[in-house]
């Protein structure tokens, strides 16, 4: 565990045992800045002045959690369990569906956030770590789906000893692991400092605009590569405009901290990306062939098989339909 982590944690038990209560003359006022600053989401004055975006704030998560949740799940099945061989882009959008199914698995905390009015520490705490990390590797996977398509589309015979499944794997690991070492690193020593913006913004520069930069360039790349227009659509572009307004917020705020509408601004803007992991199923899953062809599969209702049994009955039936057939003609011609 990082050392920044560790020298956190008593002041976390402490913001935790006394809820970082205002009213409470014992509590050392800059350790509660520090921690109520750093919460950027614990806000309680969200209840007594925005009543009406407290109640739809609640619903939407709760929307966004079972809708994704599902989403994800079925994607997971299809991937892991319907789908052989296991290629690169398999394997990445499998990791892609995990993060964003562990997106989903995090909204519970915040829906008790908001129900506690920004009291819960607790599930502050566990919101911040369980949701950025997973939104982080989900930019990150999304990268890795972007370039394996510019590999596949634009070098197709420079990429073939690294395009394989044992690379896929290595890749996917190491995303994991830079995820989640250098989000869990810079947010535990932001907790540390009174003023934890410039921490949040070079977490937003590395791990989202950066890897936007690569996608977008990429992606240019392979439209500029592609002279068949279908062709063309197949390369859609990554998803991540659910993401942007978020990390253009932490930006805005970085350099006017006095913005107007703060909370308000970071509520919607942090729902508005965990709407992404709803739509990155609907995206990079499901209108995929591979994927519409084992759902056309699951629910096709089996034929029943013919025996030779079948077949000596149907030969007989036919036979004897056409002699009760001709007489009936012949005996309306004679008429």
């Amino acid at each position: 565990m990082p050392t920044g982590a560790l020298n956190i944690l008593p002041k976390l038990f402490y913001c935790l045992f006394h809820q970082c209560d205002h009213n409470d003359p014992g509590t050392n006022q800059s350790d509660r800045g520090a921690c109520l600053q750093t919460l950027a989401h614990l806000d309680e004055g969200l209840y007594n002045d925005y009543y009406g975006l407290w109640i739809a704030l609640m619903a939407i998560n709760s929307i966004i959690f079972l809708a994704g949740t599902i989403l994800n799940s079925v994607a997971l099945y299809v991937f892991c369990f319907r789908t052989k061989p296991k290629s690169t882009s398999v394997i990445y959008t499998i990791n892609l569906a995990v993060t964003d199914l562990l997106v989903n698995l995090s909204l519970p905390t915040r829906i008790l956030l908001y129900y506690s009015r920004g009291r819960c520490v607790t599930c502050s705490y566990l919101h911040i770590f369980s949701y950025f990390v997973n939104m982080y590797c989900s930019i990150l996977f999304l990268t890795c789906i972007c370039v394996d398509r510019y590999l596949a589309i634009v070098q197709v015979e420079a990429s073939r000893k690294w395009r394989n499944s044992n690379v896929a794997k290595c890749v996917c690991a190491s995303v994991w692991l830079f995820a989640t070492v250098v989000t869990y690193s810079l947010l535990s020593t932001a907790f540390q400092q009174t003023d934890c913006i410039s921490k949040l913004l070079f977490l937003t520069v590395t791990e989202f605009f950066l890897p936007l930069l690569i996608i977008v360039v990429f992606s240019m790349r392979i439209m500029w590569a592609l002279a068949d227009r279908r062709l063309m659509q197949q390369s859609r572009s990554e998803n991540q405009f659910c993401f942007t307004p978020f990390h253009i917020r932490q930006v805005v705020e970085y350099f006017y901290p006095d913005m107007h509408h703060h909370a308000i601004v970071y509520h919607l803007t942090v729902t508005l990306s965990s709407l992404n992991s709803c739509m990155d199923p609907v995206v990079y899953c499901f209108v995929t062939n591979n994927f519409q062809a084992t759902v056309r599969h699951f629910f096709r209702r089996p034929e029943p098989e013919v025996t030779s049994g079948d077949i000596v009955s149907m030969q007989h039936s036919s036979k004897a339909s056409g002699r009760t057939a001709n007489p009936v003609t012949n005996e309306g011609i004679t008429k």
